[in-house]
C-alpha cells in the first residue's frame, strides 16, 4: 500500500485539498499530519488506512483544514520573504551608492575578462605547441568546470533578478514568476 491508494479513500471521504497532496510529492508531509489527527500508530500509508476505517467525517475535516493551514503558513512564508527580497531589491534601485549599483555589471564585466584570458593562453599554448601548460589545464579542468559553474550560475541569477528590476521599474509592479504564482493563488483560496 501506498499514499496513492490512501489519497482516493481521503477524498472519497471528504476531503479533496489532503486527498491530492497524498498522490502527490507532499505526499508524507500530508500522511504524517493525517496519521495525528486520526489517531493512527504511525505515519504510514498502511497504518494510516487502518484507522481511517475507524475515523469519523470531523476528524477527516480537521485533517483537512490542518494540512490547508499547514499551505497556507507556507505561502506566508515565502510571500514575506519575496516581499523582503523585493524591499531589497527597491532599496538598492533608489541607492545613491555607486558600487551599490555598479557591482553586478563589474561582476559580469570581470567574469567575461577571465574567460577571455584563459582563451588567450589556451590559444598562446597551442600556437606554441606547449603541452606542459595544456596538461596542467586539462588536468584542473574539474575545479575549472565547478569554479566556473558557480560563477556562471551566480551571473544567472544575477540577470535574473535584473530583468525582474527592469519590469518592475517599468511597470511598478513586480512579476512573482511561477512561484509568486502559486503562493498568490494558494493565499486568495483562504
Amino acid at each position: 500500500m501506498d499514499w496513492g491508494n490512501i489519497a482516493r479513500q481521503v477524498i472519497g471521504l471528504g476531503a479533496p485539498i489532503l486527498g491530492t497532496a497524498l498522490g502527490g510529492p507532499l505526499g508524507a508531509a500530508a500522511g504524517r499530519i493525517l496519521a495525528e489527527v486520526v489517531g493512527a500508530s504511525d505515519a504510514t500509508p498502511e497504518a494510516v488506512g487502518k484507522a481511517l476505517t475507524t475515523s469519523s467525517a470531523d476528524q477527516i475535516a480537521q485533517a483537512e483544514n490542518t494540512w490547508a493551514e499547514a499551505i497556507r503558513a507556507e505561502a506566508e512564508a515565502a510571500r514575506g520573504s519575496v516581499a523582503e527580497t523585493q524591499a531589497t531589491i527597491r532599496a538598492e534601485l533608489g541607492s545613491e551608492d555607486l558600487l551599490q549599483r555598479l557591482w553586478r555589471p563589474l561582476y559580469a564585466l570581470e567574469l567575461t575578462l577571465e574567460c577571455a584570458a584563459l582563451w588567450a593562453v589556451l590559444v598562446h599554448e597551442f600556437w606554441t605547441g606547449d603541452m606542459t601548460a595544456i596538461n596542467a589545464l586539462i588536468g584542473a579542468t574539474g575545479l575549472l568546470v565547478s569554479y566556473w559553474g558557480f560563477r556562471f550560475g551566480v551571473l544567472g541569477v544575477y540577470m535574473s533578478g535584473r530583468t525582474r528590476e527592469k519590469v518592475c521599474a517599468a511597470t511598478g509592479q513586480n512579476d512573482p514568476g511561477v512561484f509568486g504564482k502559486l503562493v498568490k493563488a494558494v493565499v486568495k483560496r483562504k
